[in-house]
């Protein structure tokens, strides 16, 4: 018979394993890793409201991707196209982030499956006589470990021509030139903190799930138990 067990410590574990994976998979996608250095507004670039000119802009470069102003032919004004730089992954600007990419990739997909299971914790408790808490705990540790990875490669791949264009001759391995950090890569950094975090906080979820209180619940023949 399924019990549905619901206490606060796992429900919070839930929500934080959730959170956790959409974090990073949204910095992963997205372009906003480094914030190149100031482009100045050209002589097109002036708005018609006030006749002056715009602010100068600051493209992005994300691990495969890129954030740029492009101009239009016919009318004076431009936009910010956001997109892939890289058709393929050989196309990626540094084999540092081909190597970041991977791991960041399998760190995210570990996260995302340990994100389908929680929600399936209330009912499922144990997967082979195992804890699914601890099972799940286990995986977001060594998801973590793949996050740390790719991050430290990261900084590595600042030297290739990419980063060079956006971030000027300056730039190189570890150093950022004219370049600054992007919200992107500080979300990554605390989506891998808060992994561990989650992976620790697993064990407290297990806890709260197979106390005492729960067992004299289930023995009473309730099926939905519900503890703060």
């Amino acid at each position: 018979m399924c019990h549905v067990i619901v206490t606060c410590r796992s429900m919070l574990w839930t929500l934080l394993s959730i959170v956790v994976a959409f974090a990073e998979l949204i910095a992963f996608m997205s372009a906003d890793w480094l914030i190149g250095k100031a482009k100045p507004s050209s002589a097109e670039d002036v708005d018609n409201r006030t006749g002056g000119s715009q602010e100068p802009y600051h493209p992005t470069l994300g691990i495969y991707g890129r954030c740029t102003r492009i101009s239009h032919m016919q009318l004076s004004r431009r936009d910010t196209l956001c997109g892939p730089y890289a058709e393929n992954f050989s196309e990626i600007a540094s084999g540092f982030w081909q190597a970041t990419a991977i791991f960041l990739a399998v760190g995210i997909m570990i996260l995302c499956a340990v994100a389908f299971v929680s929600v399936f914790t209330m009912c499922v408790q144990s997967i082979m006589k195992k804890s699914i808490f601890n099972v799940c705990g286990l995986l977001q540790g060594i998801a973590g470990l793949f996050l740390i990875l790719g991050l430290i490669l990261y900084p590595a791949g600042w030297g290739c021509q990419k980063a060079i264009s956006y971030c000027g001759h300056y730039a190189s391995a570890y150093k950022l030139g004219d370049c600054s950090l992007g919200w992107a890569f500080y979300t990554a950094i605390g989506g891998t903190i808060l992994t561990f975090i989650c992976a620790v906080f697993s064990a407290q979820a297990e806890i709260a799930t197979s106390s005492d209180k729960v067992q004299e619940e289930i023995e009473e023949g309730k099926n939905l138990i519900c503890l703060l």
